[in-house]
């Protein structure tokens, strides 16, 4: 039986992530130039560059081949798809079995493959370069992924989002010592993941130390408009997961149309202090050398692994 209820709030759900992702990344900018005692561009201005560039006829390398030109609305479609299936507004929404979390990682490692491809495709040394150090972060920070994943998976005896937050928003508070570890472990997975500061720094051109933006450098118009609307989407997929394992509450069950405006509001102040949180570790760190990034991967590995041997030790 169709239950459109619960239908409803998964589209409302898939539809606010791709439209309320622009803006995060936005007040985070914002943010940033705030604390750098510059001054700060519109929180609006994500949209503007990205109907720009809509509006761009677009320039494609003569040998380009179709795996350059689809990698744009594959990697957009993963990011939609990882966001849009994080339980963010509401539980036990139609596709939260898919919301596993091995296949949340699977789909984020989909995504990292076509990118590296898309950069080798034309043949150019920025994105061979780009696409190797790409390969590089994502083969550190995936199993620091997993090993996160797994603590909460453990808690709830189960692989999915949605059983994971309902154990941790829905039920009897408890205070679980194995996800300090994680949660540590987790953002400086994010902050690798998404080419923020010490991994990278999504502002810069330089050759010796950009990572994404040198396997994009051939992008242009709609096909760049893309991959730069799904950073942004990758970003709130992150944050959003983060908020699903470690501060769930708020979160509204499926069909409750009455608590979804609590659900809206505690979502917003957590992504307003994430964002600002993210600004501020953006400006009290440096960049780190890129041989230094294997390092601080394995110290996040090591953390999710700390989180699991702290859950098996005290059973919480």
């Amino acid at each position: 039986m169709v239950n459109t209820p619960a239908i409803a709030f998964q589209i409302l759900q898939s539809v606010f992530v791709v439209l309320a992702a622009p803006l995060l990344l936005g007040w985070a900018n914002q943010c940033r130039a705030w604390l750098q005692n510059r001054s700060a561009p519109s929180i609006l201005l994500p949209y503007y560059t990205l109907a720009k560039l809509f509006h761009k006829d677009a320039v494609i390398a003569r040998n380009a081949s179709a795996v350059f030109r689809v990698t744009p609305y594959v990697v957009f479609g993963c990011m939609w798809l990882a966001a849009g299936i994080v339980p963010v507004l509401a539980t036990d929404l139609p596709f939260a079995p898919a919301a596993d979390i091995i296949a949340l990682v699977g789909v984020f490692a989909l995504a990292r493959v076509f990118s590296a491809l898309a950069a080798m495709d034309i043949g150019t040394a920025f994105g061979g370069l780009g696409a190797r150090r790409e390969m590089l972060i994502g083969f550190l920070a995936e199993p620091a992924m997993l090993m996160i994943l797994f603590t909460a998976s453990f808690i709830s005896g189960s692989t999915q989002l949605n059983t994971i937050v309902e154990t941790l928003a829905h039920r009897e508070f408890a205070i679980y010592p194995s996800l300090a570890f994680a949660a540590v472990a987790f953002l400086m997975v994010l902050l690798a993941e998404n080419a923020r500061i010490p991994i990278d720094n999504p502002t810069t051109h330089l050759e010796l130390t950009m990572i994404h933006e040198a396997m994009i450098l051939e992008y242009s118009a709609r096909h760049l408009a893309l991959i730069e609307w799904a950073v942004a989407i990758k970003l709130f997929a992150y944050m959003t997961i983060g908020i699903a394992l470690f501060l769930p509450w708020g979160i509204a069950e499926a069909g409750d149309w009455g608590a979804l405006p609590l659900a809206f509001a505690a979502l917003a102040a957590k992504l307003a202090l994430a964002g600002a949180g993210l600004a501020l570790i953006e400006t009290l760190l440096a960049k780190l050398r890129l041989f230094l990034a294997p390092e601080f991967l394995s110290t996040a590995f090591l953390l999710g692994v700390l989180g699991m041997l702290t859950h098996f030790l005290t059973r919480g």
